[in-house]
């Protein structure tokens, strides 16, 4: 299905309900872990994650898991930061446009990748699964 978009793109809140019906599209084994993470999208991500991460152009990051994955996670962790889930707009956008797919089938694989991460899946993990599709 094509949808025609604002000029400049979904709206964050748009990207949000895209990345929840994507959630919701996820088998119940996996939606039960996911209520607890915050889902939050951003236009891009900030300087002080991007140093933290090696990275100095922002358009080089459309998504990232913060937190321990379920594996690592231990009842002595109360009082944690809760798990999150960012996803920055516009690398998305810019990454849609550049390959010709649909924003929200987009979002959805950023989407995915970062549950893989709450789950404890390495990024070279991820790729290997999330990339043999496409």
């Amino acid at each position: 299905m094509s949808v025609n978009f604002p000029i400049g793109g979904p709206s964050p809140e748009l990207i949000e309900a895209m990345a929840r019906d994507a959630i919701r599209a996820m088998p119940d084994g996996i939606r039960a872990h996911l209520d607890a993470v915050v889902l939050k999208v951003e236009e891009f991500a900030d300087r002080a994650t991007l140093d933290q991460l090696g990275l100095t152009d922002p358009m080089t990051l459309s998504g990232l898991y913060t937190g321990r994955p379920l594996g690592d996670k231990s009842v002595h962790d109360s009082g944690s930061i809760p798990d999150m889930i960012q996803l920055y707009r516009h690398p998305i956008l810019a990454e849609a446009r550049a390959e010709g797919i649909a924003v929200e089938r987009l979002v959805a694989h950023v989407l995915i990748h970062e549950v893989g991460h709450h789950f404890g899946f390495s990024d070279a993990y991820m790729h290997a699964i999330l990339d043999t599709d496409d």
